[in-house]
């Protein structure tokens, strides 16, 4: 008889993701056992009960999955799991605390079916937040020419300088967006705009959608009213308004749930498997062609 399909979820909420949850057993996983309130300290010897209890030749039967809602405090977690493994003994782990990471490549994977990423110019606002900053490396990394927008400029900067420590070679430049004309600029001329910004916070104002917003492809993954974009409802998937081809939250959610999903079946394929932000894009790219 096949072992089960046990997911360790590492949960640094009060309560664990019900979201998560949900996903994991719709993805197929067999067992989940979940964790809340972790902290780097309690790491190790979670990552080590999950390692040292099946032989080798079953590790791959055991994975684990870095949630929760704050995403700097599950960039340490995940810094702790890796640090917890030694040699072979490891198991395939998945990043995505606050959904990060799936919304960020999905935005990147619905920009690429319209536009040729290479070359483009990108506008990434809120650029300096969780989903913002790895949007914008993403788009860096497939040579699109980014702009990192914030409405404090010095946050913008120490992103695109942080990104740079990532992607060497990243076409990066700053904006601030404190005002409506800061915010015309950043916007102006751009082919791809993402709006990755906080959910009910409109990011640009109606007139400036009237009269800057001539994107190629214009993406709001915000799905809580008001709209971060005026001009794109949370439903939209690939609807054209006014030459800009739109997509909502909702509508780049499916394209984020079947990624989740795929890496979680992947994760029990083997037991070396990573998934962080450029992991998932690859995966992701291969889900999009198909």
């Amino acid at each position: 008889m096949p072992r089960p399909k046990i997911l360790v979820q590492l949960d640094s909420d009060a309560q664990a993701s019900v979201f998560d949850a949900v996903v994991a057993v719709d993805a197929g996983v067999d067992q989940l056992l979940q964790y809340r309130a972790v902290d780097a300290g309690s790491v190790r010897a979670l990552v080590h009960g999950a390692i040292f209890t099946r032989g080798m030749a079953d590790l791959h039967h055991t994975a684990i999955f870095v949630g929760g809602s704050d995403v700097t405090t599950g960039e340490t977690l995940l810094q702790e799991v890796r640090r917890s493994f030694f040699g072979p003994m490891r198991v395939s782990v998945l990043f995505d605390a606050n959904g990060a990471n799936t919304t960020a490549v999905a935005a990147v994977l619905v920009a690429r079916r319209h536009v040729e990423l290479a070359g483009a110019t990108a506008t990434v606002l809120a650029g300096t937040g969780p989903v913002g900053q790895r949007t914008a490396r993403l788009l860096a990394r497939a040579g699109a020419h980014v702009r990192v927008a914030s409405r404090r400029l010095d946050r913008a900067s120490a992103t695109c300088t942080q990104i740079r420590q990532a992607v060497a070679d990243a076409q990066l430049v700053p904006y601030a967006t404190s005002t409506s004309d800061e915010t015309a600029r950043a916007i102006d001329g751009c082919d791809i705009l993402v709006a990755a910004g906080a959910a009910g916070v409109e990011l640009v104002p109606a007139d400036l959608w009237q009269s800057h917003v001539r994107a190629r492809v214009a993406i709001d993954l915000n799905a809580v009213p008001p709209a971060g974009l005026p001009g794109v409802e949370p439903h939209d998937k690939a609807i054209e308004r006014d030459g800009t081809i739109c997509y909502g939250a909702i509508g780049t959610g499916g394209l984020k749930m079947k990624i989740h999903k795929a890496a979680i079946r992947s994760l029990f394929e083997t037991n070396d498997r990573w998934f962080d932000a450029d992991e998932l894009y690859q995966l992701g790219c291969s889900l999009d062609s198909e």
